[in-house]
């Protein structure tokens, strides 16, 4: 794999011609929404396919897998527009195997709400192993709220061989954490063992493989507090034969462009948890300095600490697969940053003949642009560099997996980097 950067006065059709690669090839693997316009210092991902098939009619994508011995799910991993049709062309080429140098096998789990588009969910379910579906919300008394109805989504996921995990939070759609109602749960025994029926009722009716666990604000003061509620309600969750996962997001202290994460000992969950996900993404970071989320020499120093208190295996790695864009100046606690998607970042400094930049130590792409209205922006976004980076960490520290915030659009670019470096578990018997 080559991650080639575009440089002054590169076209689309010279880098195609360079790798002897189609230029139709180059941007259905990467989704360049821009060819005739590049951006300096866009990432354009380059892999060889190791076998091409030319489509006959009457081929399915069950007998063109059974003639080269893979799976349907690789060949939709290699070829996932493939997943927004119902049928195949003759004389389309689709590609068999890349030429990759994949060694291991790793689970991902993926975020969704349940109103995410089914054909973006179709499009990545081949890439994960378990999906978080966050659509429950925990209130003061240990009832459960849900948002939307989550069964098609479930349903979805288990025809593609992935687990469905209820997720169970306080926090809002907008991002807001209800603290009140965290403290009101972590201290009320009998809440506690409502809100456990509660979820676990869910589970049962819904169908879910497990449950998702968020431990939200974890502290030195309450850690012990949250750790024997976590363990009370695994032990139930075990015994009815479901799986558990927490995902904790590390208190992270942003001053200024200085980051850094508060160490706690982490290590009381990992005796009755099967996968602990240390989120990158900070559930409302609009308001925070503007920075790359979670750097990746910020993230070396998290994952140096926690695997020397709990073994690897247990580890998810979280990355968050949006950008943010910050109006400058920047005033704390009332400038706020909007999402954005990391094509739109692109997209915007092509159109502004903007340079994109590279921050190295958090390997993390960024810009400055003036909008319409005269004012000054800052993106921090992520591309082909930023996601090979964070994906290299999991073999690097041999952790078990990867966890996506969210999948509620398909990045086309990224799961073409975690497609070429690793063999994706599937958790559950495809249906």
């Amino acid at each position: 794999m080559i991650i080639h950067v575009v440089q002054p006065g590169e076209t689309i059709d010279s880098i195609s011609e360079y790798y002897n690669i189609p230029v139709e090839r180059l941007i259905l693997e990467n989704e360049i929404t821009n060819p005739d316009n590049l951006a300096i210092g866009q990432t354009i991902v380059v892999v060889q396919p190791e076998i091409l098939y030319t489509v006959q009619v009457g081929d399915t994508l069950g007998s063109i897998a059974q003639q080269y011995g893979v799976s349907p799910m690789e060949l939709l991993r290699n070829n996932p527009y493939l997943s927004d049709r119902e049928y195949l062309y003759a004389g389309e080429t689709i590609v068999i195997t890349y030429g990759t140098d994949r060694t291991r096998t790793i689970a991902t789990s993926g975020y969704t709400f349940s109103y995410i588009d089914k054909s973006v969910l179709t499009k990545t379910l081949p890439f994960l192993s378990y999906l978080t579906v966050f659509n429950y919300r925990a209130t003061r008394e240990g009832e459960i709220i849900s948002i939307a109805d989550d069964t098609e989504v479930i349903q979805l996921a288990k025809i593609y061989g992935v687990a469905p995990m209820m997720f169970v939070s306080t926090i809002t759609e907008e991002g807001t954490i209800i603290r009140e109602v965290t403290q009101n749960i972590l201290n009320n025994s009998s809440v506690q063992d409502r809100l456990i029926e509660n979820m676990l009722q869910v589970i049962k009716t819904k169908g879910y493989y497990g449950i998702n666990m968020y431990i939200e604000d974890v502290t030195s003061d309450n850690i012990n507090s949250i750790v024997e509620y976590v363990k009370k309600a695994s032990m139930i969750f075990y015994s009815e034969g479901y799986r558990v996962l927490i995902t904790t997001t590390p208190v992270m202290n942003i001053e200024g462009p200085v980051v850094s994460f508060e160490k706690l000992d982490y290590s009381q969950f990992s005796g009755f948890v099967d996968g602990i996900v240390f989120a990158s993404y900070d559930w409302a970071r609009f308001y925070s300095y503007p920075s790359s989320l979670f750097p990746v020499n910020v993230l070396r120093e998290l994952l140096d600490y926690v695997v020397s208190i709990i073994p690897p295996e247990f580890l998810f790695l979280g990355i968050t697969t949006l950008g943010y864009d910050w109006t400058l100046p920047y005033v704390p606690g009332a400038t706020s940053a909007t999402a954005i998607e990391n094509n739109n970042a692109i997209q915007i400094a092509a159109e502004n003949n903007i340079p994109i930049q590279f921050n190295e130590a958090a390997q993390s792409p960024y810009f400055y642009y003036v909008d319409s209205d005269g004012i000054l922006h800052l993106v921090w976004f992520n591309d082909a560099r930023s996601f090979d980076a964070r994906a290299r960490l999991v073999a690097e520290y041999a952790l078990q997996g990867l966890s996506l915030w969210t999948i509620m659009r398909f990045d086309t670019q990224m799961w073409f980097i975690i497609n070429t470096q690793y063999y994706i578990e599937k958790i559950m018997e495809i249906n």
